[in-house]
C-alpha cells in the first residue's frame, strides 16, 4: 500500500514538470508519419526510401506535412586479399545528407548520416550479387533508422 502511495506521488510530480514522451501522443511519433520521402531514382535510393516510409510509419491517407530530401551516396571499398590478389570483403560506406522542409513554410532542418556495413565477396557471380544487395539493405535499414532519430529530435525542439 505504501509502494502504491508513493508511486501516485510521484507520477503526480512528473505529469507538473512539463514532460512529454516522445512515443506518446503528445510526441512526434504522429506527426512522422505526414512526412513525404524523396530519394534518387536508383537502386540504393529506393530502399532507403522503403525503410524510411516504413521507419516513419508513412500514412498516405493524409496529406504530408514535411518533404524530406535524401541524397545518397555510397562508396565500396575492398578488404584483405586472396592468394589470387582478389578482395576477400567489402566495405561499402553509405552517406545519407537529408533536408526536411515544412510544406507551409519555415525554416528546413538538414543532417548527415554515414553507415558502414561489409559483405563477403563470392567467387560465384549471383552469390557476389546476393551480397553486395544484402550489404546495401543492411545499410539502408541502419541509416534509415538514425535519419529517423534525427528527424525525431528535430521534430521534438520547442
Amino acid at each position: 500500500m505504501r509502494r502504491l502511495v508513493l508511486a501516485a506521488v510521484s507520477l503526480a510530480g512528473l505529469a507538473g514538470c512539463g514532460f512529454t514522451p516522445l512515443y506518446g501522443d503528445a510526441g512526434v511519433g504522429g506527426s512522422l508519419s505526414r512526412i513525404a520521402v524523396t530519394t534518387q531514382d536508383d537502386r540504393l535510393g529506393y530502399r532507403v526510401r522503403e525503410q524510411l516510409e516504413d521507419a516513419l510509419g508513412r500514412d498516405g491517407s493524409q496529406a504530408p506535412l514535411w518533404r524530406l530530401e535524401t541524397v545518397i551516396d555510397q562508396q565500396r571499398r575492398p578488404l584483405g586479399r586472396r592468394i589470387d590478389d582478389t578482395a576477400a570483403r567489402y566495405e561499402l560506406t553509405v552517406r545519407g545528407a537529408w533536408t526536411l522542409t515544412p510544406l507551409t513554410g519555415g525554416e528546413p532542418v538538414s543532417g548527415v548520416e554515414t553507415v558502414t556495413t561489409t559483405y563477403a565477396a563470392a567467387d560465384q557471380p549471383y552469390a557476389a550479387i546476393a551480397a553486395q544487395q544484402d550489404g546495401e539493405e543492411r545499410a539502408a535499414a541502419e541509416l534509415a533508422r538514425l535519419i529517423r532519430l534525427d528527424l525525431m529530435r528535430a521534430l521534438s525542439a520547442p
